[in-house]
């Protein structure tokens, strides 16, 4: 009874790596061919034990005829030659099926959401693609051609064994299943094993990834000693994992050494005897080792097989949680092609975890064109605010529109190709600054497009200056070119892009005074004819925004123009008495220039022709 269930549990393990191999469509016309040759070149060998028999027990060489020899050399010639196609067959069955797996992986990351990543480090992402679709590469192209041949050299030398003496083979019989009793439970703790080092290596590789990306900070912190530490941790578990990986298979080679010595003796033995007394021929003994050894070696081989299935069996399931993970939804009743009418958020409520909420029935409209400046202190749920309106979370009550229609009503990527989002980090790819300035971008952008848009930026002037102009590389992550220049790329993007919807997540804060202000002259040029709004740490740089909303613990406990607010508001009225008077740089000072007309503000479609976009002059600040 116990057998029957340990063989359903393995079965039922077993299972999901299958499905996951069929999933990956592989050429099952070449697995076949690459099988059959495999069993053809088994079979050839099978026919060379009886040859030496025939030779051993007085087959002269006189006797062999051109035609035989011939016959003979072609024989190994055809082996050799079906075993290397099949070889390569399968190395190429397996490859091509590990690029499909790979291909699906690196396709369902993408299309992720957000929160998949909260809770998944990027490094054991990065596991799942290389290492865990690797050892599934490993099994196909080199070990399973074995469990094929390897069950019919076995079951082939079985018979033919019992033609020859059956009494002899019943002594194979006896000794076989003790291997066996040894060599199951030694798979089944190389299972556990393998799956331990495949979680060891994701951790491991996930705190390189975030180490080395974030290696000006450690170094600036002086935390090489800890990331050492931490990184030797990693180290040393795998090393134990690779002890106990290294134990066990110590222990299956002698093992399968020993049953191989211990069957040669007895059959050397046993044979012996039964060659004195003429019930054997030296023939027969010597073809009956010949076969011992085609039984002992493809046994050792499907003993590889199975410690490599145990291995694939642990990184399929993790591959499978994976793909079985929730996707963005990319659908839509419709598209959005312009953000006609008010962006309205109306008793919005979300939280991270259950019972935690991060916003409380938040409420407010933005009208077409206006600034809208979200204020409070730190933690108030201001960015994540951000991140409901670009939909990298969906509320957990409560509805964002555009116009009178649900935003979760337009296709994902329709409603985010309304927006244009410049950070305070500008995060920029490795590459170069044409490469970012295009990123995303569907169409052809042309190098005078980019100048137009650097120019608007006021980044036109820096990329000149470099030596290789709009093809020089910034380095991953951006790290050659300084934080305002960062900052004018990401929105001379912000330009390319030519948002209907601006999110500014107070994309100044972190900069010196001189680059602070030539990136305030950019975003003034970025934010003429859009709807836009900031994430504001300092007041100063929205003080004549359309509408203030102050933010605190997730609720809005204040709406209106700063005059409202500094009369009604009390905590507002202290922030703006502790800032406002350290004379800080106002990201636009309220002149008719830089400031629109309250006309203008309400007419959203008229404020975007008065200003030109991107195909249109640059303006001057």
């Amino acid at each position: 009874m116990n057998n029957k269930k340990t063989v359903q549990k393995q079965g039922a393990a077993l299972k999901p790596f299958l499905t996951l191999l069929r999933e990956t469509k592989p050429s099952y016309s070449l697995l076949t061919t690459a099988i059959a040759l495999s069993v053809i070149s088994t079979l050839v060998g099978l026919v060379i034990p009886m040859f030496t028999k025939t030779l051993v027990d007085g087959f002269s060489l006189a006797s062999i005829s051109k035609l035989q020899i011939a016959g003979i050399i072609g024989a190994f010639i055809a082996q050799t030659i079906a075993g290397g196609v099949s070889i390569y067959l399968l190395n190429y069955v397996g490859q091509k099926m590990v690029a499909g797996l790979r291909d699906r992986l690196w396709r369902k990351f993408l299309v992720l959401p957000v929160s998949y990543y909260n809770d998944n480090r990027t490094g054991e992402s990065v596991s799942r693609m290389t290492n865990d679709t690797g050892i599934i590469k490993t099994l196909i192209s080199e070990h399973l051609a074995s469990l094929f041949t390897g069950v019919i050299s076995i079951v082939g030398s079985i018979a033919v064994l019992l033609y020859l003496n059956w009494k002899m083979t019943l002594v194979l019989f006896a000794v076989l299943p003790l291997s066996a009793l040894i060599l199951v439970p030694l798979g089944r703790q190389m299972y556990k094993i393998s799956k331990g080092m495949q979680d060891e290596t994701a951790s491991f590789t996930a705190t390189l990834s975030g180490v080395l990306s974030e290696i000006r900070l450690v170094k600036a912190s002086g935390a090489e000693k800890r990331e050492y530490e931490a990184g030797r941790n990693g180290i040393m578990n795998l090393l134990t994992f690779g002890i106990r990986e290294g134990k066990v298979s110590a222990m299956i080679s002698p093992l399968v050494s020993f049953v191989f010595m211990m069957l040669l003796v007895v059959i050397i033995g046993y044979g012996g005897m039964q060659v004195s007394s003429g019930a054997l021929t030296a023939g027969e003994l010597v073809a009956f080792i010949l076969y011992l050894i085609q039984i002992i070696m493809p046994l050792t081989q499907l003993t590889t097989f199975f410690t490599q299935i145990q291995k694939a069996k642990g990184a399929s399931e993790r591959i499978i949680e994976t793909l079985a993970a929730e996707e963005e939804n990319y659908e839509g009743e419709a598209e959005a092609t312009a953000a006609h009418g008010p962006i309205t958020v109306e008793d919005v409520s979300f939280g991270y975890k259950d019972g935690e909420k991060v916003l409380s029935n938040v409420s407010f409209t933005m009208l077409p064109g206006q600034v809208t400046a979200i204020v409070g202190p730190s933690g108030g749920g201001k960015t994540t605010l951000f991140s409901m309106l670009e939909r990298f979370y969906e509320p957990e009550s409560g509805v964002i529109r555009l116009g009178d229609r649900p935003v979760t009503d337009f296709s994902l990527k329709s409603w985010r190709s309304l927006i244009g989002y410049v950070s305070q980090e500008s995060p920029l790819l490795a590459g170069t600054i044409a490469d970012n300035l295009s990123y995303g971008l569907e169409r052809e952008v042309s190098l005078e497009e980019m100048r137009r848009a650097a120019s608007m930026a006021y980044a036109d002037g820096f990329i000149g200056e470099l030596p290789d102009g709009y093809e020089t590389d910034v380095g991953e992550r951006g790290v050659k070119l300084s934080g305002g220049q960062r900052q004018r790329i990401a929105i001379a993007r912000a330009l390319l892009r030519d948002p209907e919807i601006l999110m500014l997540d107070e994309a100044t804060s972190s900069l010196d005074s001189q680059s602070e202000a030539v990136v305030q002259k950019a975003l003034t040029n970025l934010m003429k004819g859009r709807t836009t709004i900031v994430i504001a740490h300092r007041l100063a740089t929205v003080v004549h925004a359309d509408q203030l909303i102050f933010m605190e613990k997730g609720r809005i406990t204040g709406k209106g123009t700063h005059e409202e607010l500094l009369n009604h508001h009390a905590l507002y009225r202290e922030f703006a008495t502790q800032q406002l008077q350290m004379n800080e740089p106002a990201a636009y000072d309220g002149s008719k220039e830089e400031v629109l007309s309250k006309n203008d503000q309400n007419s959203g479609s008229g404020r975007r022709s008065a200003y030109p976009r991107i195909g249109g002059s640059v303006s001057e600040s």
